[in-house]
């Protein structure tokens, strides 16, 4: 008896169930776990990337608002690869440099060129953050469609198994069941994950570009001030 019991036991292992599991049921199960481990991937590189990312955003105000020339900023950072608040000032002050080494002359399309500038670097950047959300979101919605779909296959299977053997007793039906509901819980346990993280990480991401687009506005003004001074001192020059 205790070795009937050892027997039966070891038949409703997951391993077990995967084995006995038919081709397209299997193949749904593989999926899902590699859709499960990329999504486990995808919230490393974010929660990694996005802690790094901000820890970027709160060094760079810290250097911007201590009183340092933007000029010497400019050099320091102009060499450097950049990101964040930091890309967005190098290309404001590039665009700057450009435009007065070439005197410009109408303040309005000076600062429109640094406008478009910034935006174009702040939408680079909020595309970056957001790389990689959408696998998050296709995941967390096909998954558990897809461990639905080994479902159904591995109930057409049982069916198929009671009508071939004639019988309808439950041994006959019950490992094809339990192998199908095997393939809607990975099916979930993929899915939950995914939703959550997406959810997580769109909320971050809005949080940081709210950031960088509160300096960029910030930083407009301050140069919107700095060409009124510069253009009157050149209109009293001459």
């Amino acid at each position: 008896m205790e070795q009937v019991g050892l027997a039966a036991t070891s038949e409703v292992t997951l391993w077990s169930l995967f084995m006995q599991a038919g081709f397209v049921v299997k193949l749904v199960m593989l999926g899902l776990v590699g859709a499960s481990i990329w999504t486990w991937a995808i919230v490393a590189d974010k929660w990694v990337s996005y802690r790094k990312f901000r820890g970027q955003l709160d060094q760079f105000e810290q250097i911007f608002w201590s009183g340092q020339s933007l000029e010497d900023l400019y050099r320091t950072l102009s060499d450097r690869k950049t990101t964040g608040m930091s890309a967005i000032f190098v290309a404001a002050m590039r665009e700057w440099k450009k435009s007065f080494e070439r005197g410009a002359k109408s303040p309005i399309g000076l600062q429109m060129r640094i406008d478009k500038a910034m935006d174009v670097t702040l939408a680079r950047e909020a595309e970056h953050l957001e790389s990689k959300l959408g696998s998050l979101a296709s995941i967390g919605s096909a998954a558990p469609f897809i461990g639905l779909f080994g479902t159904v296959v591995g109930i057409m299977t049982s069916f198929q198994a009671i009508a071939g053997s004639k019988s309808t007793n439950l041994a006959v039906v019950a490992p094809g069941i339990a192998e199908a509901l095997l393939a809607t819980a990975i099916g979930l346990l993929a899915a939950i994950p995914a939703v959550i993280a997406y959810n997580k990480f769109s909320s971050d991401a809005g949080k940081l570009s709210s950031r960088m687009e509160g300096f960029a506005d910030e930083f407009s003004g301050i140069l919107s001030r700095q060409i009124d001074e510069r253009m009157n001192a050149r209109q009293a020059a001459e």
